[in-house]
């Protein structure tokens, strides 16, 4: 490998809701991160690896800033806490609408403490206006970033410019990941993403948040893959809203994740579910654990 080689961890944080999946997604050219229109959608931190002959960019997706009414709200706090202890560069992401909010400057004030570059992405200014896309673009200049990009993400064509800027801040080092890596992750745990996915966006009011997926059997075949996975609720009272009449929510659910998991692994995809109850799993540190979140 090259002397000239750079190579570095790059944690994107913000609120729920402002793209910070999104940028990730586009950025790989991949759907690493799944997206829905509610907070709170991503859990864990994801990463996704970008590689060629004179750079490894490793992009770290954190959870959106949330208040702590939850073990589980902790554990994704802890997630952020751990990106950012490891990150060579930060970009801060926020809506071009609503900054700032309180806990906008929250985070701004605890970035302004971190010793490495930070890059402000003021996202959505395709639904905002000139004057007041100008006027958040001052008020972030208080906060010490080394650039303040305001950008549309959704609409982004070429980010090529962009993974040059991040390139041009990362330490010199040889890379941390085989060059042929898009993550560090198994598609095993890609797949009970996406089925969890899919009930953020089939599903209203306290089921998404309720409920969580552990894949217990993923048998990855020449033509087909199969998969059994649980999905977790806390009440009995979710288990027949998740059902829905006749069976025909949770048909819907899982057709739709095997046509997201088909598009990844280009063979046909076949996903048993079954529902199981366990109360109040979000503020229980050993549920936490069993269901995944290290």
């Amino acid at each position: 490998m090259n002397s000239i080689y750079r190579a570095g961890f790059v944690s994107i944080v913000g609120k729920p809701n402002v793209g910070k999946s999104t940028l990730m997604n586009k950025l790989l050219g991949e759907k690493l991160s799944i997206i829905s229109p509610k907070p709170q959608t991503t859990r864990q931190q994801i990463k996704g690896i970008i590689s060629d002959d004179k750079r490894q960019i490793i992009l770290m997706d954190t959870p959106g800033f949330v208040e702590a009414r939850y073990e589980l709200h902790n554990k994704m706090l802890e997630y952020i806490k751990n990106s950012l202890n490891d990150s060579d560069i930060i970009i801060f992401m926020t809506d071009a609408k609503k900054f700032p909010t309180d806990y906008d400057k929250q985070i701004c004030e605890n970035l302004k403490r971190l010793n490495v570059p930070k890059i402000a992405m003021l996202n959505k200014i395709d639904l905002s206006d000139d004057i007041t896309v100008n006027k958040k673009i001052e008020l972030l200049q208080d906060y010490n970033f080394e650039k303040i990009i305001p950008i549309s993400v959704l609409k982004a064509t070429d980010l090529n410019p962009f993974l040059d800027e991040l390139t041009n801040l990362l330490p010199f080092n040889p890379p941390f990941y085989a060059t042929d890596e898009i993550s560090d992750m198994p598609m095993r745990f890609f797949a009970q993403e996406i089925i969890r996915e899919q009930i953020f966006l089939n599903y209203d009011e306290e089921i998404p948040y309720a409920s969580t997926v552990v894949v217990e059997q993923y048998h990855d075949f020449p033509n087909k893959l199969i998969i059994a996975a649980n999905i977790w609720l806390e009440k009995k009272s979710q288990k027949p809203i998740l059902i829905g009449k006749n069976g025909i929510k949770i048909k819907t659910m899982r057709i739709a994740a095997e046509k997201e998991i088909h598009k990844i692994v280009e063979k046909r995809v076949k996903i048993d579910l079954w529902i199981k109850i366990k109360p109040n799993w979000r503020k229980k540190q050993n549920a936490l654990k069993e269901f995944g979140y290290r």
